[in-house]
């Protein structure tokens, strides 16, 4: 199979666009949350948990730790009491406790609209940070998550396995203001479709532009 160009690939890229548009026109954020400290706080929780989870913990622990400033009081039993369910508890308690120290001693207990600000907090990554600037912030941002990078594999819209390596080819190859609802829209088909060990290829409106394609 010969290369594709990048020209070609942008086509390609941006036609995969306007059709997940079409089918996912109302894709958003599964997680709830009210601010960018819920957001926060959810995304951290909904790591190797699903999103259903968390919104079913994530009420308790808001009651308990409004902001910023409630959660670091808690202690880490009380913490990880309330999240226990969402799987890896003892290790979010303590990234959890840890960044919100650090917020209130070099962010005055606001979570920033920065990347690199984001990124320095403990526990936060590429992933988390991007979910929080263009969800509660409206930052672009491209948020690889296991979905996104087994989509963009298939449709060979990357051939790298690294995250932060699949968020840059992708942040090359759709205009910024796509990012956010791009995610949410590889996110929706990754789970209704084109899932981990059975993608469903022949109900798959993408199939006529995906190389990995059955059908």
């Amino acid at each position: 199979m010969p290369r594709e160009s990048l020209k070609s690939k942008r086509a390609r890229a941006a036609t995969i666009d306007a059709r997940l548009g079409e089918l996912y026109p109302d894709a958003r954020c599964s997680l709830t949350f009210r601010n960018p400290y819920e957001l926060w706080v959810a995304t951290v929780l909904s790591a190797q948990c699903t999103d259903e989870r968390v919104n079913k913990v994530t009420p308790d622990l808001f009651a308990a730790a409004p902001d910023v400033e409630a959660l670091a009081a808690l202690g880490d039993t009380e913490l990880e009491g309330l999240i226990r369910s969402t799987g890896f508890f003892r290790n979010k308690a303590r990234n959890l406790l840890a960044a919100a120290s650090q917020l209130l001693t070099e962010h005055d207990g606001e979570i920033p609209a920065d990347l690199e600000a984001l990124v320095g907090l403990p526990g936060i990554g590429r992933k988390t940070a991007n979910v929080i600037l263009g969800n509660a912030f409206n930052i672009p941002g491209m948020p690889v998550d296991t979905h996104i990078g087994r989509l963009s594999r298939r449709l060979r819209l990357t051939s790298h396995e690294d995250p932060v390596k699949v968020e840059f080819d992708l942040m090359n190859l759709f205009p910024a203001e796509r990012w956010v609802m791009l995610g949410h829209r590889l996110i929706s088909h990754g789970r209704a479709v084109c899932r981990s060990r059975k993608p469903d290829c022949p109900a798959c409106f993408l199939a006529p532009h995906c190389p990995s394609s059955s059908t």
